[in-house]
């Protein structure tokens, strides 16, 4: 190569490629504003609809008898013998911190006796992720509690 732009080794060569080009919105209505809508607003997601997608999650994996702590189920007890026994019951023994469109999530669960716990609470944290993340949202962690075991169903 020759010295005139070429590559030179003996010479500091600094390249500069940016990480990500942002799509230019149109400067006029049209067909083209259908196609950047996702750059006119902001997403949201309220804690209590993470909580939901997660609880519904962890329910549905054998193994897990009831999901809350022990408070959390006698409250429950108490609302089911007075005719309220829907109330609390979507979001029950889950926890979710939204930050953006990431997400921290903590289960509290009751797991039936005979079940290995680490099978259980794998197959609770990854049908978590999978249900959240289904959304759009990318979830950076989920903490399982194991709080009781249910040893016989009363």
């Amino acid at each position: 190569m020759n010295d005139e732009g070429g590559f030179r080794a003996d010479r500091t060569q600094e390249i500069f490629l940016p990480a990500v080009v942002p799509p230019v919105p149109p400067q006029h209505g049209g067909a083209e504003v259908v196609e950047v809508a996702a750059y006119r607003g902001r997403t949201h997601f309220e804690r209590e609809v993470v909580e939901k997608l997660a609880a519904a999650a962890a329910r549905s994996i054998p193994g897990v008898d009831e999901l809350g702590g022990d408070v959390a189920r006698f409250f429950n007890t108490v609302l089911d013998k007075i005719g309220l026994d829907k109330v609390g019951d979507a979001t029950r023994g889950v926890s979710a911190k939204v930050d953006g469109l990431d997400v921290e999530i903590t289960v509290v669960l009751v797991i039936a006796a005979g079940k290995v716990v680490s099978e259980v609470t794998a197959a609770v944290r990854t049908a978590v992720i999978e249900a959240v993340e289904n959304y759009g949202l990318h979830v950076t962690n989920v903490d399982v509690k194991v709080d009781d075991i249910r040893l016989h169903h009363e």
